[in-house]
């Protein structure tokens, strides 16, 4: 889940890209050399101080869901209509994070959020833009990020509520009250975070994690295989914690999925429950 950051990388060239489902992986490897895309300037990185992140980028109005998981699993990333990868020289900290469904164990701490939230509603639609959901975001950027992410409506909208792809949003509420929203985008094979906010006023529930814990058990009911969480940088403060949530993988600079060994710690402090294990 990104939760920090520039919105949209500088995309060299707004590119008109569509696709329906690819008949084979070299069919999408085909699709990205028809692309001819080249790196743009270098900018200040938004996870690592004092870094410079370079990306390429296209822009597409519209991209089949399962062609988007392939661009996925070869490290893109979406930001509205923008689909991006970082090509920075000299560094290789931003990794491709997902979560195995059928083998993700809860914590105690984890599982303790889960009940801590059991009076929400969760409600799950297509993304519409809402003046309540502007407030809210906007509260959530002066909390996060001194309100300096996304400034004016229309930024908001095309940040969020513009998606060539099969994209959900799935809004938590205590009543008639939103506490947090959530943007998602779908295929068969995936769930991928794109952006959670939420409301400061309710930090105590831990909402990041209990989203990020609803949407895997989604996953899992749905029949959804896989569950992508963005970006992990492992000295990033903000993105970080996507390894809590384990077993995960992460994407190697040779483009393999990995399993990210667990943290070292004392026997007596591992606590989980049991593999595909229900929250509830």
């Amino acid at each position: 889940m990104n939760t920090q950051g520039s919105t949209t990388p500088a995309c060299p060239g707004r590119l008109s890209a569509t696709g329906g489902e690819p008949r084979s992986l070299a069919a999408v490897d085909v699709f990205l050399e028809s692309l001819d895309l080249v790196p743009g300037p270098p900018g200040a990185c938004p996870y690592l101080p004092g870094r410079q992140a370079t990306y390429s980028a296209f822009a597409a109005s519209r991209l089949h869901p399962e062609v988007y998981h392939e661009l996925m699993d070869r490290g893109f990333r979406r930001s509205g209509t923008v689909f991006y990868r970082d090509r920075c020289h000299g560094c290789a900290e931003c990794r491709p994070i997902r979560v195995p469904v059928d083998r993700f164990r809860p914590s105690r701490s984890q599982r303790r959020v889960w009940r801590k939230n059991r009076d929400l509603t969760v409600r799950v639609g297509r993304p519409v833009y809402t003046a309540a959901k502007w407030r809210l975001f906007r509260e959530y950027q002066e909390h996060q990020h001194d309100g300096t992410m996304v400034r004016t409506v229309d930024d908001f909208r095309s940040f969020l509520y513009a998606s060539p792809v099969h994209t959900l949003e799935v809004c938590y509420q205590l009543g008639q009250r939103l506490l947090g929203a959530s943007i998602v985008d779908r295929s068969r094979r995936s769930l991928s975070s794109v952006y959670f906010y939420w409301s400061p006023q309710q930090a105590s529930r831990s909402l990041g994690t209990y989203s990020i814990l609803w949407e895997i058990d989604f996953c899992r009911r749905s029949g959804i295989p896989w569950y992508y969480l963005g970006l992990f940088v492992r000295n990033s403060k903000t993105m970080s914690y996507k390894a809590r949530f384990r077993p995960c993988q992460i994407m190697t600079a040779a483009g393999r999925w990995v399993t990210l060994p667990p943290p070292r710690r004392p026997a007596a402090q591992v606590s989980a429950a049991p593999a595909g294990a229900d929250l509830r």
